[in-house]
């Protein structure tokens, strides 16, 4: 029987990727999305019967939870989740605002909570599930003018390894990834001189892709990482060690 994962933040970028290379590899695909009706979503079509496409927004408990209904009358439940949905902020600390503290941990830490309460149940009822979570290199050292970004990626990290502690005797897996700069539209409001300097700084001498993150996820999901939990993985090129 194939195994169901969902993707939050599907339509593009990373989840997109993630999200066709779980179709590619035979697994049913629930791509969540919210306000970014992307071109990951064509999967769709291409995966007719095997991917389906749901909008919710990840901060809203209620909507998370009619769109994990859609996956039970779809496909039976959800087995593995991949909660990539996140925003960023780049900004100097003295001009944020309470507002913008809000919708960075609703969406990068509430959201995250939101997914796992409603698909955990059915994890634990059958006895086996993987959770694999979307943090940030910045979520392990910071980065200036990212701290409330940072902050709520250390929350997902925290997360993730105590939740990791609970759920084990259920044969659940809780890891976190960590990537660090990743080419796409988000690094596009980079200069150029950045992305460059960026490269530099990594001892692999490039920029992470999409598939980078999409390989280590499948790995996690896979049986063959059923003795790793509880860990945060860096997909960086060595910028962070």
């Amino acid at each position: 029987m194939k195994q169901t994962v969902l993707v939050t933040g599907a339509a593009s970028g990373i989840g997109a990727e993630i999200a066709k290379q779980f179709c590619l590899a035979g697994y049913n695909v629930v791509l969540n999305y919210h306000k970014n009706n992307g071109p990951g979503l064509e999967l769709v079509n291409e995966f007719k019967g095997q991917s389906l496409a749901f909008r919710a927004d990840i901060t809203n408990h209620l909507e998370v939870e009619q769109m994990i209904s859609f996956a039970d009358e779809n496909f039976g439940g959800i087995d593995i989740v991949v909660n990539n949905a996140g925003v960023m902020l780049w900004q100097l600390f003295d001009k944020t605002t309470l507002d913008d503290f809000n919708h960075v941990f609703d969406v990068n830490v509430k959201g995250v909570f939101n997914v796992c309460k409603a698909t955990v149940p059915h994890m634990i009822a059958q006895k086996f599930g993987r959770i694999i979570n979307i943090s940030s290199m910045w979520g392990q050292v910071g980065s200036s003018c990212e701290v409330v970004y940072s902050a709520a990626k250390a929350a997902v990290d925290g997360f993730t390894k105590a939740l990791a502690k609970e759920l084990g005797p259920s044969n659940v897996t809780v890891n976190s990834i960590a990537p660090g700069v990743i080419q796409t539209n988000m690094s596009k409001n980079l200069s150029a001189q950045t992305l460059e300097s960026l490269c530099q700084e990594t001892p692999l001498g490039r920029l992470g892709t999409p598939l980078d993150i999409a390989n280590t996820v499948l790995f996690l999901a896979s049986l063959k990482a059923g003795f790793i939990t509880g860990q945060i993985i860096g997909v960086n090129g060595g910028f962070v060690i």
